[in-house]
């Protein structure tokens, strides 16, 4: 059922998210599990205010750079991310030169189509990780994210793993590639074992990472690395983390629900 969602409504933004997700659902792309996920990280967006912070601002800086200056850099792409921002992981991809792959934790032929069909239709030319082409395997990783292209992640020395699982981003990393992560939860084991940590909603993310793309695209090789240089991925943490106690000490100073028409602050930022 179609649900109109007046603009007027103050969780406008929320629900439409919300909505896109349960379709996705309707339509075999996101699982029941995906759901649990999306309302556990709308849970943390609540306390951020649903706003960009200026670590996450950082470490979109650090990301962008790092995959400018990879060989081979790919974006990994689950359900969630496929019906969440198709049309920015397209863009993302075409401004940095990187692969999309589809990779699953609970993985279909079914799931992989629809995901590479819907990518495609936003404008890929080529969706890696569908079918057979998934035929090679991370080490020490027993799920079903262990099958990985041969053109795709398995090469990969740079990889964007929106909305992740702790398990592979760390495989990843024995692996010696850079991780970059998109998680709510800066106290996951996701955004801890991550090299590059982005505390911020995947829907805001992801387009402000295009729109720092086109910025970077044209610095040297030695901005790009001043960029990695100076970035502190346990200070950006820390910093998210500081952000969540200030929210939550100026709310119950106040004595009021959490209401994320506050105006939120950080100290010193």
């Amino acid at each position: 059922m179609e649900v109109k969602i007046p603009k007027s409504h103050p969780r406008y933004k929320s629900l439409v998210t919300r909505e896109k997700i349960v379709r996705g659902f309707m339509e075999s792309i996101v699982v029941p599990q995906g759901l649990i996920a999306h309302g556990r990280g709308e849970c943390f967006d609540y306390i951020l205010g649903e706003r960009t912070w200026p670590p996450a601002i950082k470490a979109m800086k650090a990301a962008v750079a790092a995959m400018l200056l990879a060989k081979h850099p790919v974006i990994s792409v689950n359900g969630n991310t496929a019906v969440l921002v198709p049309e920015y992981i397209v863009k993302l991809a075409d401004i940095v030169n990187a692969k999309i792959e589809v990779n699953l934790f609970y993985r279909t032929r079914e799931r992989e189509e629809k995901i590479a069909n819907l990518l495609k239709r936003y404008g890929a030319k080529e969706v890696l990780g569908v079918g057979e082409d998934a035929s090679a395997t991370i080490p020490e990783l027993h799920s079903e994210r262990r099958r990985v292209s041969p053109r795709g992640i398995l090469i990969a020395d740079v990889v964007l793993v929106p909305l992740e699982d702790g398990d592979r981003t760390e495989a990843l990393r024995k692996m010696g590639k850079t991780v970059i992560a998109v998680d709510l939860n800066p106290l996951s084991r996701t955004a801890q074992a991550a090299n590059i940590t982005i505390v911020d909603n995947i829907v805001r993310a992801m387009p402000k990472m295009v729109e720092i793309a086109k910025e970077l695209k044209s610095k040297t090789r030695d901005e790009l690395e001043q960029i990695l240089k100076t970035y502190d991925n346990r200070k950006i943490l820390s910093e998210a983390i500081q952000i969540i106690l200030n929210r939550l000490k100026e709310l119950a100073q106040k004595g009021v629900y959490l209401d994320i028409s506050l105006t939120p602050y950080l100290d010193n930022a």
